[in-house]
Formats: structure tokens, C-alpha cells, sequence
């Protein structure tokens, strides 16, 4: 077999990697298109990161997704990093490039933006402020595309302050910073809530949020995907105000990894959604 004819490879590591549900996505999108590749879950220790990213290359694969606990560490590991992965200080998508080289980028915000926009095609990020619950790796990737799409404020809550202080060091003055256990009254006037922390996860403890001073134009999403329908946007619902679920943020997130490794830019439809639901 010549290295024309070789398949594309591509994969995802973590530590654990089991629960991914990447694998199915991107095994759809490779049959969808009659792609020769595969995608595949790689479990890879911290120690060892640095060890596998450099034999990755030389095994013939194109690039690989990154996901907890390395995102951190793969953007110091790459030899070229992105706009946005460099601003949000992660990286979630690595591209193997033929001289050897790795470059960097973070598509998590990107995922987030599109699933809005595909799901609720009449909000706008600059319709006014958004609150945002956490300040982890994904509340960064959530604040910087917001503030990229033009909100005029986030209103920041998380229940370690020092995290959202950083953040807001990090981002700047339109990043508004409130307590945790005050966040329900700050939500007057805002356009979006975004629910980045992993409460309401399935088990996990649920999110207790006031609802009662958010708008009901309001868009409310939860970045959580199991369950699909979590407590607060069961409760947002009821109250009226438009609602979004997490899992097309993970789907819209892996278009652009795909159309690197693989060539051809996929598509995010309810095939997908139904295909990774039953994977």
C-alpha cells in the first residue's frame, strides 16, 4: 500500500476517553461521505501526552481532538496556535501538518455560536448583555465568542469568585462579575443565559438559578447534553422564553477538525443529532 492509498486517520484523546461521543460523530460523517478513514478514542495519561502527540504524525494520522484534562497542555505542546485558541488558552483541535509541525485551535466557541444560530435563528448575540454560569475551560470559549458576536456585557457567576475574577482579567471590562448566589438578580434586561457549569448533568447536583428577573425573550442554553432537556431549560421553557440544548455545540464543534483531516466540510443535521443520540 502506497501512502496515497493509505486511509485517513484522525482521533480523540482524553483521559478517560470511554464516554466520547466524538467517535460516532465523526464514524457517521466518514460513512455519510464514503471517506476510507477512521476515528479513533485514544486514552493518552498526562505524562505521556507530549510522547504521543509526537508519534501521532509518523503513524499517518492528520490530527486528533483534544478533551479533558490536556487542552491546556496540547496549546503549549503545538508548534503554531490559533487566534482563538491562543485567546481562550486551550486547544481542542490539533492539526498534524506534513513537515512535522502541529498547529493548534480551540473550535469549542465556533460550536457554541453555530448551534445557536442553526437552533434560534432570530437571536443576536448583540441584542443585549449575557449571563454566563462558570468560568471553566468552556465558560472561556463561551465568553470569547459572545464577545466576538458583539454582546455588550457578560454578566460572569460562578461559585469559586477567584475563576471569574480571572476571567475577567483575562477578557476585560465587558465582563461584568457577580456572586453566585446573587447571579438571579442581575439578570434584568439580558438577551442570552449560557449554563457552562456541569450542574444538571446527569448525576450531578442540579442548578438552582432564579429565573424570575430574566426576560422572557431571553434565549437560555446549557452546554450539558445528557440529559438533552436539562432542569433549567425545562424551567426556561415553561416560563416561555426560547430554548437550546448542548448537543449541537458538540456536533457544530467537530466541522471544522473534519474538514482539516479529512477534506470535505460536513453537515450538521438532524440525521447527525439522532445518530450521535443513539451512539
Amino acid at each position: 500500500m502506497t501512502e496515497m492509498d493509505a486511509p485517513h486517520l484522525a482521533g480523540v484523546i482524553g483521559h478517560p476517553i470511554a464516554h466520547s461521543k466524538s467517535p460516532v460523530l465523526h464514524g457517521h460523517w466518514l460513512r455519510r461521505y464514503g471517506i476510507r478513514g477512521y476515528y479513533i478514542p485514544m486514552p493518552v495519561a498526562a505524562e505521556h501526552l507530549a510522547q504521543a502527540l509526537q508519534a501521532l504524525p509518523r503513524l499517518g494520522f492528520r490530527g486528533v481532538n483534544i478533551t479533558i484534562p490536556h487542552k491546556e497542555a496540547a496549546l503549549e505542546l503545538a508548534n503554531a496556535v490559533s487566534d482563538r485558541a491562543a485567546l481562550i488558552g486551550a486547544a481542542n483541535t490539533l492539526i498534524f501538518r506534513s513537515d512535522g509541525t502541529i498547529q493548534a485551535d480551540n473550535t469549542d466557541g465556533y460550536g457554541f455560536l453555530a448551534n445557536l444560530k442553526q437552533s434560534a435563528p432570530h437571536w443576536r448575540a448583540d441584542a443585549g448583555p449575557a449571563v454566563v454560569l462558570g468560568a471553566g475551560g468552556a465558560a472561556r470559549a463561551v465568553v470569547s465568542a459572545l464577545l466576538g458576536d458583539g454582546a455588550p456585557e457578560i454578566v460572569l457567576a460562578n461559585r469559586t469568585r477567584a475563576r471569574s475574577d480571572m476571567l475577567r482579567e483575562h477578557f476585560g471590562a465587558r465582563v461584568r462579575v457577580v456572586e453566585w448566589t446573587q447571579v438571579g438578580s442581575h439578570m434584568e434586561g439580558a438577551a442570552t443565559l449560557v449554563n457552562t457549569t456541569s450542574l444538571g448533568m446527569t448525576g450531578k447536583p442540579e442548578l438552582n438559578v432564579k429565573l424570575d428577573r430574566l426576560p422572557q425573550t431571553a434565549l437560555v442554553t446549557d452546554i450539558v447534553y445528557a440529559p438533552l432537556r436539562t432542569a433549567l431549560l425545562e424551567r426556561a421553557a415553561d416560563r416561555g422564553n426560547p430554548t437550546v440544548d448542548g448537543l449541537g455545540m458538540l456536533l457544530h464543534q467537530a466541522v471544522p477538525g473534519f474538514e482539516a483531516w479529512f477534506g470535505v466540510r460536513p453537515e450538521v443535521d438532524d440525521e447527525l443529532r439522532a445518530a450521535v443520540l443513539e451512539g
